[in-house]
């Protein structure tokens, strides 16, 4: 089992992923949605968030051996994220979706000096823009951004548009494609429900509009 299949039957275990294509969730957006996902449920799982912890980090030091700092998005990502910096032993912060309203006002907690080579560690990717406004931060103060990994991406066709236009490279441990394979291999879905589960993806904006 490669590594994407095996991160992909830890969200279905889990059920940090759940799939209900025939009783879909409403997003906050107010998308109808057959797919819902919370990624910090991995963490009350001590195999599983090791195993994602362990991803994370033979994926950095293969992609960006050169990483000084590492990074998480708030609020999703800042476990995972610290995590994997204590794994391999090197600085870490978070940025906020906002500044705090007291006190410094911080955007970035922690210390990222300017040209420090910096990983973003992101949970999940949907259409990428929270997870870009944390890059922006960062290049703001003078962090050289080498990249953004993440446990998850739906694949969205915009998700991928932004991240080229913001010159962001992303890499993440698995995707809803493979997601959806191997819950068909396992019996978790039906044939019929896949092809809901594929429809859906193309344009969930407009999906049971």
């Amino acid at each position: 089992m490669s590594t994407s299949q095996l991160i992909a039957q830890y969200l279905l275990q889990s059920k940090a992923v759940k799939l209900e294509p025939l009783k879909p969730f409403t997003w906050a957006s107010g998308w109808k949605s057959p797919i819902y996902c919370d990624n910090r449920i991995t963490l009350s799982f001590p195999d599983i968030r090791t195993a994602i912890r362990d991803a994370f980090v033979e994926l950095i030091k293969k992609q960006y051996p050169e990483v000084d700092v590492i990074a998480g998005v708030a609020t999703g990502a800042i476990a995972q994220g610290a995590l994997v910096a204590e794994a391999m032993n090197l600085p870490f912060v978070y940025v906020r979706s906002a500044p705090k309203k007291h006190g410094m006002e911080n955007l970035i907690e922690g210390i990222v000096k300017p040209g420090q080579k910096v990983v973003v560690v992101e949970d999940l990717i949907s259409t990428g823009g929270s997870s870009l406004q944390a890059v922006e931060a960062l290049r703001k103060a003078e962090a050289n951004v080498l990249g953004m990994v993440a446990i998850f991406t739906y694949g969205f066709t915009p998700a991928e548009d932004n991240f080229k236009a913001a010159d962001c490279k992303l890499a993440t441990l698995t995707n809803y494609m493979e997601l959806l394979d191997l819950a068909l291999q396992t019996g978790y879905i039906k044939a019929d429900q896949l092809e809901i589960l594929k429809e859906w993806r193309k344009n969930p904006a407009q999906w049971m509009q």
